[in-house]
């Protein structure tokens, strides 16, 4: 079941614990979408999305990148890593800030991770050089004021990289509501943005397919993760065929 709104972040904070105890999951993740071992995903960005996201970035040395819903940090180190740029990651689960900052410990990295709402994250206007939310607009209650949040904290000129699945049809009732509202050109073209461009990345699919296909016929016995795994796999692949994979990049004016 999906939670309400008003309950994400609790329900997340359970998730992200459960994580601690499942290494099968990250294993099955980091095999399909071809991550090393270090990178703790958050979503289902692969290997390939992660460069594509972090050259739309368009990062210099120094630069300040926001990794927005940023989980347990891997995306943003990541990236952080390759550009050498300073990351800011923001989450609303706390339990997801403990971890990442826990995780960045453990790599070495100097990051900053701090709970903050995908419409008020908390830092300042102008601040940050690039953006990157992945795979998590969906999650806002009202996507128009995290867009508008997105444009916010952004500097002029400053990029933003969004992932996520975008609906084929937005009246078909078989998506969850919360995929019926995403929208990515439609919501950062209204927040102000410019250069504007959304991709499909059918290939990336294959891969969530295999997953998805491996997640829902495993048996996860005791394990609180792989049982919602398992869970999210069989919900998947009943709507795998009703959504694109997107990925949009964006100018602050």
């Amino acid at each position: 079941m999906e939670p309400e709104p008003g309950l994400l972040a609790e329900y997340f904070d359970g998730w992200y614990a459960d994580m601690t105890g499942s290494l099968a999951m990250d294993e099955i993740q980091q095999r399909h979408l071809g991550l090393p071992p270090h990178l703790l995903s958050t979503s289902l960005l692969g290997w390939d999305g992660i460069a594509e996201a972090a050259a739309g970035l368009l990062l210099s040395p120094g630069g300040t990148l926001v990794d927005l819903a940023c989980g347990r940090g891997g995306y943003g180190l990541e990236i952080a890593a390759r550009t050498g740029a300073r990351l800011v990651g923001v989450d609303f689960s706390a339990e997801a800030v403990r971890q990442a900052r826990e995780h960045a410990r453990r790599l070495g990295a100097a990051a900053e991770f701090r709970i903050g709402d995908l419409a008020a994250t908390g830092l300042g206007a102008s601040s940050a050089d690039a953006v990157l939310c992945v795979d998590a607009i969906q999650f806002a209650p009202r996507p128009d004021a995290a867009y508008r949040e997105i444009r916010r904290v952004l500097t002029s000129g400053g990029r933003a990289v969004l992932t996520c699945w975008e609906p084929l049809d937005w009246d078909d009732e078989r998506l969850p509501e919360r995929l019926r509202r995403v929208a990515l050109g439609a919501g950062l073209a209204a927040a102000g943005f410019g250069d504007v461009e959304v991709r499909d990345r059918p290939g990336w699919r294959a891969s969530e397919r295999a997953m998805w296909e491996e997640a829902a016929a495993l048996d996860p016995g005791d394990d609180p993760a792989l049982r919602s795994f398992h869970d999210e796999g069989v919900r998947s692949l009943e709507i795998f065929a009703l959504v694109r994979r997107v990925i949009a990049t964006a100018t602050a004016p």
